[in-house]
């Protein structure tokens, strides 16, 4: 088995790295946050036209490139480095994943050759006011109406909700019609009765959205009733995903703290060559080294399409997750005061970070999944 990447796989984040930095500096990053959707409809289109990211690992007859999780990997890795301002994790990470693992053949044809191109932007509307992510607590009810569904309610913190052309919404059948009732329905933005409200959070960088259902219509994705299987799978490969984002975040922090502990001088002295600074720095080192195997060890099964996907994606979220808000912190540590203000960078990193933690499920979450899947 190889355990290193191929040239060809370096070579593109080679180009993916000198894209993004050429695209999200730290000031657009900042610009962007302050606007209402978020990301630069330019560099969208230049995504999909020019390296076709948004169809990185969809099926090439759904007009994708036909990668796999290990490529897509990287390009999340790469956009967690400069927190990469786009509908890219709503989008292909969980709605592209959740059609590909729930969709009829008809409606992968219909869905997909949009979001490849980089013309519709889709977002998965899961979590309900309880703040469960598992799929079995899903409360929101589907009524059938003829061969479609009505909806009420409300789902929070949806990635990039008030942007999405395409919503895909879990919801639970009054009566079930599978394993336990759990149906994806599409929903379009335009919807009459969907109300979107953009959420003020902590992290800017990362827009969410509050979605109020009031009777909305909607069509079932897939089978009505019979989508807890490939929801969960959505779940578990976004995690491994987010999880390569969270280790690009957590490296860059390094990179930072390593730079300014260079530079920076007290006592006559770089900062750097004080023994407690060493350690801080050696001690993210480890814990970044750790969590980016977990995540390429996730990537792999993700695409061998193997049973212990549930275990590996927990791995991989819980120990990224604890690497980038480690990393992050010590970051702002070692550049002092300055850290904090608005004006530097690391205050950003941090608040992805912590925003990072809880989406998908905080590492108390996951570890606990991981002691119920061996039995424990």
């Amino acid at each position: 088995m190889e355990f290193a990447f191929s040239e060809e796989q370096d070579e593109f984040r080679e180009t993916l790295r000198r894209f993004f930095e050429e695209t999200s500096p730290s000031s657009e990053v900042r610009r962007l946050m302050e606007t209402h959707e978020g990301f630069d409809r330019g560099v969208w289109k230049q995504m999909a036209a020019d390296l076709g990211l948004q169809g990185v690992n969809i099926p090439e007859r759904y007009g994708g490139q036909g990668f796999g999780f290990l490529e897509l990997g990287i390009v999340l890795e790469e956009m967690g480095r400069v927190l990469f301002c786009a509908p890219y994790f709503s989008s292909v990470c969980l709605a592209a994943s959740a059609i590909l693992n729930a969709g009829s053949e008809r409606q992968k044809q219909a869905l997909l050759p949009g979001i490849a191109a980089g013309e519709t932007l889709a977002t998965c509307a899961l979590l309900e006011e309880h703040g469960d992510w598992d799929p079995h607590a899903v409360t929101l009810v589907a009524r059938p109406d003829g061969d479609a569904f009505r909806v009420s309610g409300v789902k929070t913190l949806v990635t990039d909700g008030h942007t999405a052309d395409l919503i895909l919404v879990a919801a639970r059948l009054e009566a079930s019609a599978g394993p336990d009732g759990v149906t994806l329905l599409c929903v379009l933005s335009d919807a009459e009765g969907l109300g979107a409200i953009p959420l003020e959070t902590m992290d800017l960088t990362r827009k969410q959205a509050r979605l109020e259902f009031e009777d909305v219509r909607a069509e079932a994705l897939g089978d009505p009733g019979a989508a807890a299987g490939a929801l969960a799978r959505t779940l578990d490969q976004a995690s491994v995903l987010l999880a390569a984002e969270s280790t690009g975040g957590a490296e860059r922090c390094l990179d930072a703290a390593v730079e300014y502990a260079r530079s920076r001088v007290q006592f006559a002295r770089p900062i750097g060559s004080f023994q407690a600074i060493k350690h801080k720095c050696a001690d993210v080192l480890l814990e970044v080294e750790s969590a980016k195997a977990a995540v390429y060890w996730g990537s792999w099964v993700a695409d061998q399409d193997d049973e212990d996907l549930a275990q590996a994606a927990s791995i991989a979220k819980s120990l990224a997750s604890d690497a980038y808000l480690r990393a992050a912190a010590e970051n702002i540590q070692i550049h002092g005061g300055i850290g904090v203000t608005w004006e530097a960078d690391p205050q950003l990193y941090l608040k992805r970070a912590k925003t990072n933690e809880e989406l998908l499920g905080s590492p108390t979450y996951h570890r606990l999944r991981i002691t119920r899947g061996l039995g424990l």
